[in-house]
């Protein structure tokens, strides 16, 4: 055996270790923060925790593939979490068949996180991330674990002629009986307090690395789905991935660390209940533009708009793509799908109900702001 072993190499795995004593202050702080999360948004209507939901499984969805260096589109993201929640947001993108898979996967894992975590549902989950059966412009085995069948699974970086191997996951005959002791571990009521759960299922299945390519992803799918166990299956107003998209370079270097020499996993759970407290955290500043939206269509509810200023004003709200810097009338017809003429009339409209005014730092063309809100209005 090398000097530096991967931990599934050693003789007592996967008898894995922490120091309960050591992560019980964080832990609290997690629980504490999960508690006033959740105490905040029940105090809000359904309409705005709907909203709240959208808005972080959207962040999720994104930023979980951000950190495997994919780009996807806010908007196609959040209509596809929209149609598959039964929520009216108006305008939806078109379909997108790779959005609307990795979508299922993360509804999937937390909506429905009560079923048992199985093999098969594993595949889906797979399968899901993969409709063409490529990685890229790579042929992948898709829906069954990897075969290894082109050499050992490694994690590596740099470039092809000076790789670096940043870990070497157990080979493909030993997957069958690892993946059944994860899963039957996994779905053990009585086992870990569910938050460190949540942690140690992320670690243990990204060790395990079963499939030729998507294992991060279904990993955090993995973690999430043992956070809404650990929450009681109640609507999501954070996103983990997102903080850990942060804080990317961090996270695979505390991954690389937890996967040699020891057992004792208590580094890698303070590294995870940190960022989970920071993800909670920091959640209020990220529902702000939810809050700030429901606050806004309180205010102005009873003003008359046609249903062109209510779809961009509500696609503004929301920070979509076509609202990148300013919003000008030019803006506003393309969005509206509508000429300059009509776009014109409809801000000047807003304007003289006291919605918008011109944005007083002027510039080369006209452009316009929310006016200031006032419950009293």
């Amino acid at each position: 055996m090398p000097d530096t072993s991967y931990i599934w190499q050693l003789p007592d795995w996967p008898n894995w270790q922490y120091e309960s004593r050591v992560l019980a202050p964080l832990l609290g702080s997690v629980r504490l923060a999960q508690g006033r999360l959740l105490g905040r948004m029940q105090d809000l209507g359904m309409t705005v925790q709907s909203q709240a939901n959208l808005s972080m499984l959207t962040e999720d969805v994104i930023k979980t593939s951000a950190i495997e260096g994919e780009t996807l589109s806010l908007e196609t993201v959040r209509s596809s979490v929209a149609r598959k929640m039964g929520l009216d947001i108006g305008s939806l993108a078109p379909t997108d068949r790779m959005v609307d898979g990795i979508v299922d996967v993360v509804l999937d894992a937390t909506a429905k996180a009560d079923s048992p975590l199985t093999a098969s549902r594993l595949f889906a989950w797979h399968a899901a991330l993969f409709p063409t059966g490529r990685s890229g412009m790579v042929a992948i085995d898709v829906g069954v674990w990897r075969s290894d069948a082109t050499g050992a699974m490694q994690v590596v970086s740099g470039p092809l002629h000076r790789q670096k191997v940043h870990f070497e996951a157990p080979p493909a005959e030993r997957l069958a009986k690892e993946t059944d002791i994860f899963l039957r571990w996994f779905n053990q009521s009585e086992t870990d307090e569910p938050v460190i759960k949540a942690g140690l299922a992320h670690l243990w299945f990204v060790t395990l690395h079963p499939f030729d390519d998507g294992n991060g992803r279904i990993a955090r799918a993995i973690g999430d789905m043992a956070l809404s166990r650990a929450e009681g299956l109640a609507p999501r107003y954070y996103s983990l991935s997102a903080q850990i998209q942060r804080e990317r370079n961090a996270y695979y270097d505390e991954l690389e660390a937890a996967q040699k020499d020891s057992l004792d996993i208590t580094r890698w759970l303070m590294w995870f209940l940190g960022c989970l407290l920071r993800a909670l955290e920091g959640a209020e500043l990220s529902l702000a533009a939810v809050l700030f939206k429901a606050r806004f269509w309180r205010v102005w509810a009873h003003t008359p708009m046609n249903e062109r200023q209510i779809n961009v004003l509500d696609r503004f709200l929301s920070g979509f793509d076509g609202f990148e810097g300013k919003l000008t009338s030019r803006k506003w017809a393309a969005i509206a799908k509508c000429s300059a003429d009509s776009a014109l009339r409809d801000i000047n409209d807003l304007i003289a109900q006291g919605v918008l005014c011109k944005d007083p730092s002027g510039g080369r063309s006209s452009s316009y702001v929310l006016a200031e809100l006032s419950e009293a209005r």
